[in-house]
């Protein structure tokens, strides 16, 4: 993997077509009507290009969602004559029965053109509205139906290669630890989550080992999945109540994997009262401002230059069906407007460690460290990446189990 996004377009991509994939759930009691959208801008005029966004949480989540709706906010402060639209909270504790399609609908009753849906279960939903509306434009995000083949014409898949990310963050955790224990918050399981824990790993206990000088074998991480994206009262684990397990068995560092910030809740929690204990959220920027004294940094992703790229690409009629796996531009990690996956360094990070973990990103930059670089062993001791060799993007998006070393679940 390098600094590049990969683009695939469906000539070469339904090579692929007999991959399979985890399907999309769906309601099972009768559908309810679907929510209003919510505007924010003025009305279109007869000129203007309408794009809206289904979100699975609010927008105001401080990670996941509000990182897609500030990146919707960027295109509609770089493109003039566009207008945004958005539906959240879709999920089922909030809109129960509501199905994605229906959602979608009323979007493109309120005039959209181009569709963005920003959940992996979202998948069949969105395809279901494409094929009956040919002439609106959909993402779907972290989705592959279309490297499958499964996905209408006017469908495109778009992701972050946040394994990046992960690596730095999992970097960051294992430099500062100082039990040598380390703890995931997760949310569901599925290939993309197992493999952004597998990242957070091996950014760890590459870290641990050349850095600290000590084996993998003294590092724990342990990861605990509490089933959903962010907490569902009664149908998920309590993720607070998660994090503050970990604390209490001793882990001093929490990586975030879900959607929502208790991870760093909780820890400046403990921290104020007297224990020692750190954080790396994820998703959003700014998610370090809910604990600034305990962050060690935040991987993020940046949607808004490649929202701004496709809505460009819908509006001028040149759209054409692909699944992109957008990278970081290493030369400026930070840059809003060209790199997708950033990370901010944290307060909490010590000025040494620092520099640690930007010549550990230096190495990821220029190619010379490639973690996904074999033998890598899963959890069962099966062979995940052969010695000698580098996983290949299709093997690494297809994480099966997460990797040997790992406390935790592969599968649900």
């Amino acid at each position: 993997m390098r600094n590049q996004g990969v683009r695939w377009l469906l000539p070469v991509i339904m090579f692929f077509s007999l991959i399979l994939t985890a399907c999309g759930t769906q309601p099972t009691a009768a559908p309810t009507a679907a929510p209003a959208a919510e505007p924010t801008t003025a009305p279109a005029s007869a000129e203007e290009f309408t794009f809206g966004m289904v979100l699975v949480g609010p927008i105001n989540d401080g990670g996941w969602n509000q990182a897609h709706y500030e990146g919707a906010q960027y295109v509609v402060e770089k493109l003039p004559g566009v207008k945004f639209i958005y539906i959240d909270k879709v999920n089922p504790a909030d809109r129960p029965n509501v199905k994605v399609e229906q959602v979608i609908e009323e979007l493109i009753g309120q005039g959209a053109k181009l569709v963005i849906t920003n959940s992996a279960e979202f998948a069949d939903g969105t395809n279901i509205a494409a094929a009956a509306h040919p002439d609106v434009f959909f993402i779907h995000t972290s989705g592959d139906k279309v490297l499958t083949g499964e996905a209408p014409s006017n469908v495109r898949n778009l992701m972050g290669r946040m394994e990046y990310g992960k690596m730095i963050a999992g970097c960051a955790a294992a430099l500062t630890t100082e039990a040598g224990k380390l703890a995931y918050l997760g949310p569901l399981i599925d290939p993309e989550t197992r493999r952004l824990v597998n990242s957070a790993y091996l950014g760890a206990r590459y870290c641990w080992e050349t850095y600290r000088g000590r084996p993998a074998s003294e590092l724990a991480f342990k990861v605990t999945w509490i089933g959903f994206w962010f907490n569902i009262p009664g149908v998920t684990l309590d993720p607070t109540k998660v994090a503050n397990d970990f604390i209490n068995e001793g882990y001093d560092v929490i990586l975030s994997g879900i959607d929502t910030t208790e991870a760093i809740v909780e820890a400046n929690k403990a921290t104020q009262a007297g224990k020692r204990v750190f954080a790396v959220p994820y998703d959003f920027k700014g998610a370090c401002a809910q604990g600034e004294a305990v962050c060690l940094g935040v991987p993020y992703f940046n949607w808004g230059p490649d929202y701004k790229r496709l809505v460009e690409l819908a509006r001028s009629g040149k759209w054409e069906p692909a699944w992109e796996w957008t990278g970081p531009n290493w030369s400026n990690l930070n840059d809003p407007d060209t790199s997708m996956i950033g990370f901010v360094k944290g307060s909490a990070l010590s000025a040494e460690n620092a520099a640690k973990l930007d010549a550990f990103i230096a190495k990821l930059a220029d190619g010379s460290l490639n973690l996904f670089t074999g033998p890598l062993y899963y959890q069962d001791g099966s062979v995940f990446v052969p010695e000698g060799q580098v996983a290949d993007d299709k093997t690494i998006w297809y994480t099966q189990q997460l990797l040997a070393g790992i406390e935790g679940q592969s599968a649900p």
